[in-house]
C-alpha cells in the first residue's frame, strides 16, 4: 500500500449531491407513507380499490401489493447497496437509498434496514479513481 493509496479520498458526496440525494430520499419515503397510510390501512379506499376501482393509485396499490409479496423493496435494495459498497457511486446510492426508504415502509423492512446499514459503510470506501 502506497501514500497515494492511503491518501484516498473517501467516497462522500458534494453538498449539492447531497442535496439531491436528500431530495430523492424524501420523496420516496413520502409516496410510501403517502401509499401506505392513504391507501393500504385505509378501509375505505383499500376496499374500493380491491373492488375494481382503476385509477393510478389503485394501479400502484396492486403492484406495491406485488412487489411487497415477493420482496422486491429489500432486495433491490440490498443488492444495489451491495454494489455500492464494492464500487461507490452516486447513483447506486440514489437508488438504493429510494429502494432502503421504500421497503422500511411497506413492510420489507428487514432487508431495507439491511440495505441502509451497508449504505452507511459505502460512505467509508474509498472514492473510484479517475484514472
Amino acid at each position: 500500500m502506497t501514500d497515494r493509496d492511503s491518501a484516498r479520498a473517501l467516497f462522500y458526496p458534494t453538498a449539492r449531491q447531497l442535496n439531491w440525494l436528500l431530495i430523492i430520499g424524501f420523496l420516496a419515503l413520502g409516496e410510501a407513507l403517502y401509499l401506505r397510510y392513504h391507501v393500504m390501512e385505509n378501509s375505505t379506499m383499500s376496499l374500493a380499490c380491491r373492488g375494481g376501482l382503476d385509477t393510478w393509485l389503485c394501479t400502484t396499490f396492486k403492484l406495491s401489493i406485488v412487489l411487497f409479496n415477493h420482496k422486491v423493496f429489500g432486495g433491490v435494495a440490498l443488492a444495489v447497496a451491495l454494489l455500492n459498497l464494492i464500487r461507490p457511486s452516486l447513483i447506486l446510492f440514489a437508488i438504493a437509498l429510494a429502494a432502503a426508504a421504500c421497503g422500511i415502509v411497506l413492510h420489507n423492512a428487514d432487508l431495507s434496514a439491511l440495505a441502509a446499514g451497508v449504505l452507511i459503510l459505502s460512505l467509508a470506501r474509498s472514492a473510484p479513481s479517475k484514472e
